[in-house]
């Protein structure tokens, strides 16, 4: 593959919807082929899993099996019907959480079993995994109080994962430390408390490096 995947981590309240779109902005300044996915979504089907997973009124008695079970549902169809073909044809792909999400969130945060967390992860993924993650450290209080602003100025539907517990996040939040402790390579910390023009110069200091390989676009 000749691309670069790229993706966004942290807990809720990160900023990272707003840093995929500057850095996504920068790319294509400069000439690069960028594209913005998410997850769980990213293609029509993605999408409809989307909302099943966080908006629609049954997920209140969803199991935390079920959740994994449709995280990487939605995944696998992401990877194949869209990354692979990016990357193959030399595009930059930046992505709005990714495999991590599902350790930090149906592993850690749910208490799935991390050894079958990561069977379901491979089989969804195969060997496509990201060259850089960005993991956008917020503290579980500074999260919570992003989270409940956010709640009241917007009159968006429900989100099943922001009505999880305090508990749920510190676990998240942990998490996501050990996968940055495990893959420090791979997996660089920015301090999301900095303010958004201070978080986007962080990050374009860590992809800067990545760019050269791939030449001018």
């Amino acid at each position: 593959m000749s691309g670069l995947f790229i993706t966004f981590e942290g807990t809720e309240g990160g900023g990272k919807s707003t840093q995929v779109a500057l850095l996504a902005e920068r790319l294509r300044k400069l000439g690069h082929r960028a594209r913005v996915l998410r997850e769980p979504g990213g293609t029509p089907i993605g999408e409809e899993i989307r909302h099943l997973l966080k908006h629609h009124p049954a997920n209140v008695v969803m199991m935390p099996e079920a959740e994994l079970l449709l995280m990487n549902a939605s995944r696998a169809q992401l990877v194949l019907e869209v990354i692979r073909p990016a990357l193959t044809a030399g595009e930059i792909v930046l992505c709005d959480r990714f495999h991590d999400s599902t350790t930090a969130y149906q592993g850690h945060g749910r208490q799935l079993d991390l050894a079958l967390v990561q069977s379901v992860i491979e089989f969804a993924v195969g060997q496509t995994r990201p060259h850089l993650t960005l993991l956008l450290r917020v503290p579980t209080e500074v999260s919570e109080a992003r989270r409940q602003a956010r709640q009241a100025a917007t009159a968006g539907p429900r989100d099943r994962f922001e009505e999880a517990d305090r508990a749920f996040f510190h676990r998240v939040e942990l998490g996501f430390q050990m996968i940055a402790e495990a893959e420090p390579e791979r997996v660089k910390v920015v301090d999301a408390t900095q303010s958004i023009e201070a978080v986007h110069d962080d990050i374009w200091r860590l992809v800067a490096p990545h760019l050269s390989p791939l030449g001018e676009r």
